[in-house]
């Protein structure tokens, strides 16, 4: 088997698949943590330290802090932020609210990397369908992570489901490999043509992370130079599952089993 190919997409012995598992799992149990304890009044840094508690006692190491100066264990992006939201003792959930979590683990040198939407206590009903449209987006483009599809069969699915029920898909940001390296070729978009991009192949590890708006698709970064937002202030939602293409269909290295909560 090849495992480093010109375009840069390394391919993952069955081996290395499953010294991931212990990365993957670790991720989810943080995540799966941190979702436990969403609720009105709480701050999104007592959810970082939360994810960071599991993450150490668990054999690992946080895989986003200091990651290219990041300053926390877990991404928690409120309302209107997409993603890479900075936990902070001053941000408080409120009824509400929505709060996309996003954790990684590093394990023997292995990296796992998911995410999720949480409703805070009562949400509206349409970011309710937001939530669960983004939700079965992601279930969509795991489904099309087969050997011989093509990453347009992903995002296709992807979109399709999001853009079926009136939302916005994020362009500016993607999925991606994942390895020893937290971010690794390929690029995995969230919108695509059916049967176009690049060969799915036995041993790709990606990450298929769909976010989707309520209004528009635009996105900004913030002044703390992390956060990303909507355009027009209108609540978004990220789901994200880190998953290995194999002879047998797509492998989840992160097997969340979140209750919803709303």
């Amino acid at each position: 088997m090849k495992f480093f190919r010109l375009d840069g997409v390394k391919i993952k012995s069955p081996a290395k698949i499953e010294a991931m598992k212990r990365a993957g799992r670790l991720s989810a149990d943080a995540l799966e943590a941190v979702g436990s304890l969403v609720a009105p009044g709480i701050s999104t840094a007592e959810l970082d330290a939360c994810a960071e508690r599991v993450i150490v006692q668990g054999g690992g190491r946080p895989a986003f802090k200091g990651y290219g100066g990041f300053p926390a264990t877990i991404c928690a992006s409120v309302n209107e932020t997409v993603v890479h939201g900075i936990p902070s003792r001053d941000v408080i959930l409120q009824e509400g609210d929505v709060v996309s979590i996003d954790t990684g683990a590093i394990v023997d040198g292995w990296v796992g990397d998911n995410a999720a939407t949480f409703a805070v206590g009562a949400i509206a009903t349409q970011t309710r369908v937001l939530l669960d449209a983004c939700e079965a987006a992601l279930a969509a483009g795991i489904a099309k992570a087969l050997p011989g599809n093509r990453m347009g069969d992903i995002g296709h699915a992807v979109q399709s489901v999001i853009e079926r029920e009136g939302f916005g898909v994020v362009r500016n940001y993607a999925g991606h490999g994942i390895g020893r390296d937290m971010h690794e070729p390929p690029v995995v978009p969230n919108f695509g043509q059916p049967h176009t991009g690049m060969l799915l192949e036995r041993g790709m590890v990606i990450a298929i992370e769909p976010m989707a708006t309520m209004g528009t698709h635009e996105v900004r970064v913030t002044d703390d130079g992390w956060s990303i937002v909507t355009c027009d202030k209108r609540p978004a939602a990220h789901f994200e599952r880190t998953v290995a293409i194999t002879d047998d269909g797509p492998l989840v290295l992160t097997p969340w089993n979140l209750v919803k909560n709303y």
